[in-house]
């Protein structure tokens, strides 16, 4: 496969009626392949009565049933360690991967066979192609190289472009701001967080990272990169584009890229994945424009078929011709927006913790945060933001936390949300993804 392959004006660029064929063509087979070959999937279609010969439309889909994390983690329980949805044995696998395990729950295990990798790489090529790496590029990854599949792809697809890669395995923050900037690397790989972190380092080593080679700067694995003031501030801090991809371990790669126009959101690789925008109460679709959920079906993958998977992540799905870049496929306004499990209920209101970053990332003063949610004596929910303000301001503390709040409330139709300072350095620093909720209140 030759570098050119990874702009595909064959799919990229062709009419939308081509691309739903395609869809179809692919949806057909992944179907198929899912009844034959995967108990799991038999036994879930069997249960409803659908065979793969009635999907003859896009629209057949929805006669498909839905798959679950609470599904997946509870056939993984009953059969251990990988349930029946495997579609060959075992030792055909190449890769292991698990959840990050996010928001307290058990991780989930996943494994890939070869194919399956070659694809997950490509998809990720989809991005960082279009976001202008290219052979001459170096290319830095500042993650741990752990069992969280991460940016395991990306460094292989890197890898097929051409592109000369750094990974920084298990590196100080220091030793890789240090390495960045002695390599003239152009492309960094991070969570928004790390990111952020890695800039506050470098000005505390006198490395001027506005000034170096870098020049692009790819996130994942959180909402941020699509926070508007997080994106400002990552791109004032590093002196680079900023772009923002997403994925999961469960589809196995990137289904989602910015391209270098960045329109305000994420093309969807449309010629891979059906993403379907749902109403999550009445599970019926929501129009451009409108936020819902995210409900995935992934081609490419054939260990583990993911057919009609709920993320619960909640997106706004608009054309693709916002963008001027010339791609065929439609675009997450704002990226993911957030997840339905997130949210909290504060006094009948409902709070999401990225609404909150969008706020707090406003404040340059402020260099690590954290929300608390815990019910008083009175049984009555609190929510409180702990700042750390950066290193060496001096500014008048008290009067800033007051605005926030008073921010924070008119953005919260009037909810009181408390801020408060935290001591330097108390605050939990992260690598991967950033997990700054912390809710006390009692377990139902």
């Amino acid at each position: 496969m030759s570098v050119s392959d990874y702009w595909n004006p064959k799919f990229e660029t062709c009419s939308k009626e081509e691309l739903r064929a395609l869809q179809l063509a692919k949806l057909r087979r992944h179907v198929d392949w899912a009844w034959n070959m995967s108990p799991y999937h038999r036994r879930l279609y069997a249960e409803v009565g659908v065979e793969p010969g009635d999907i003859r439309s896009l629209d057949d889909i929805r006669r498909l049933p839905f798959m679950t994390r609470e599904d997946w983690m509870a056939v993984q329980s009953e059969q251990p360690p990988f349930g029946d949805l495997l579609t060959q044995p075992r030792e055909r696998a190449i890769r292991y991967h698990l959840t990050s395990g996010t928001s307290g729950r058990r991780p989930l295990r996943v494994l890939d066979g070869p194919k399956d990798w070659q694809w997950i790489s490509e998809c990720w090529a989809y991005g960082f192609w279009a976001m202008g790496v290219r052979p001459e590029d170096t290319v830095f990854f500042a993650f741990s190289y752990g069992s969280f599949i991460g940016f395991w792809g990306a460094h292989y697809c890197c890898e097929k472009i051409g592109a000369l890669v750094i990974p920084s395995g298990n590196m100080t923050t220091e030793n890789r701001v240090r390495q960045i900037a002695e390599m003239e690397v152009t492309t960094v790989c991070a969570t928004p967080t790390y990111a952020i972190r890695m800039a506050l380092e470098a000005e505390k080593l006198g490395i001027d990272l506005a000034a170096s080679k870098v020049s692009k700067l790819i996130v994942s694995g959180e909402p941020a990169g699509s926070i508007p003031a997080t994106k400002r501030l990552l791109e004032e801090k590093w002196g680079a584009k900023c772009a923002d991809t997403a994925g999961m371990t469960e589809i196995g790669t990137i289904m989602m890229f910015e391209c270098s126009h960045q329109p305000g959101g994420a093309h969807i690789i449309e010629d891979h994945f059906i993403e379907e925008v749902l109403d999550p109460d009445t599970l019926e679709p929501v129009p451009y424009g409108e936020m819902g959920e995210r409900v995935v079906t992934s081609f490419g993958r054939g260990f583990i078929p993911l057919i009609r998977y709920r993320t619960s992540d909640f997106v706004v799905k608009v054309p693709h011709d916002r963008c001027r870049c010339g791609r065929v496929f439609d675009i997450y306004d704002g990226g993911i927006r957030g997840r339905v499990d997130d949210m909290l209920l504060i006094r009948g209101t409902n709070v999401y913790p990225r609404a909150i970053e969008a706020i707090v990332r406003e404040y340059r003063e402020i260099d690590e945060f954290q929300i608390r949610v815990w019910k008083t004596a009175e049984h009555v929910d609190e929510i409180t933001v702990r700042v750390e303000f950066v290193p060496d301001w001096h500014g008048y503390r008290e009067g800033l936390m007051q605005t926030l709040a008073a921010d924070l409330k008119r953005n919260h139709e009037g909810l009181r949300i408390n801020v408060e300072e935290a001591e330097a350095g108390s605050l939990p620093r992260f690598e991967l993804k950033a997990k700054r909720l912390v809710d006390d209140r009692p377990k139902a």
